[in-house]
């Protein structure tokens, strides 16, 4: 039986931002028809992870909305798991990748990107150093596609902060922000009251996104395969396996 996809996001009190997402889960649907997609949120939207898992039948593969490690990843998630689905394999979460890069560059280009802007990646921030370094090296692969450098910033935890990074553009004359959250809600509009000067929009329901989604499903069943079956673990795929593909 093909496994089920059950998208885990954050969640958000934002209606713009739940639309977003729900656009996302359509865009990953689409791309394969007849497969079951569910979306699900690890607190504050609806309906909550812990009550999807429970709810669909056979295999199922979980693939986090999120776009570094940290908290939730690490603490959050496998203990919605751990209490309701301890069955489902987890995949890796979604950043640094090339598909990511690609999504940014376009919508900074959508957004008005000029030749002599410095460029921030804004991200949400963590209190988790790994996550923030998984920000700084999606800031590095944008900087290599741009040919120009990008400052990974950000909006709570973290340095340097957002108005950090907006207050020191160098010789730029403005400084462009690519949004790197992936819908419209607090965090976003941190970005957008940055004082910079264009923003880019969330990364949102992007055909680049929702392949990424895809290519981290195949990749958490491939890692499960590879394992031998009396030292498969339930909750994750091999984090090596997950960074050699990125």
């Amino acid at each position: 039986m093909t496994p089920a996809l059950v998208l885990a996001a954050h969640g958000t009190r934002s209606a713009a931002g739940q639309r977003t997402l729900s656009a996302l889960a359509e865009t990953v649907g689409r791309a394969r028809p007849g497969r079951r997609v569910e979306l699900s949120y690890l607190e504050i939207s609806s309906p909550l992870l812990a009550e999807v898992l429970p709810a669909v039948p056979g295999p199922v593969v979980v693939v986090p909305l999120l776009l570094a490690g940290g908290y939730h990843v690490h603490i959050d998630l496998p203990a919605v798991i751990a209490r309701s689905r301890p069955d489902a394999l987890v995949a890796g979460w979604l950043g640094p990748h090339r598909l990511l890069t690609s999504a940014l560059v376009r919508k900074l280009a959508r957004a008005g990107l000029r030749a002599d802007d410095a460029v921030v990646l804004g991200a949400a921030g963590s209190s988790d150093p790994a996550a923030l370094a998984d920000v700084r090296a999606a800031a590095h692969r944008l900087a290599v596609r741009l040919a120009r450098p990008v400052t990974a910033a950000f909006a709570s935890a973290g340095a340097p902060s957002l108005e950090e990074a907006v207050e020191r553009p160098g010789s730029a004359a403005r400084v462009a922000i690519a949004s790197y959250v992936l819908a419209p809600g607090f965090f976003h509009d941190r970005l957008t009251a940055a004082g910079a000067g264009p923003v880019s929009e969330p990364l949102g329901a992007d055909p680049d996104v929702a392949a990424l989604i895809w290519h981290r499903y195949e990749e958490a069943l491939r890692a499960r395969r590879a394992t031998p079956r009396h030292a498969r673990h339930p909750l994750a795929a091999p984090p090596d396996l997950r960074h050699a593909t990125r």
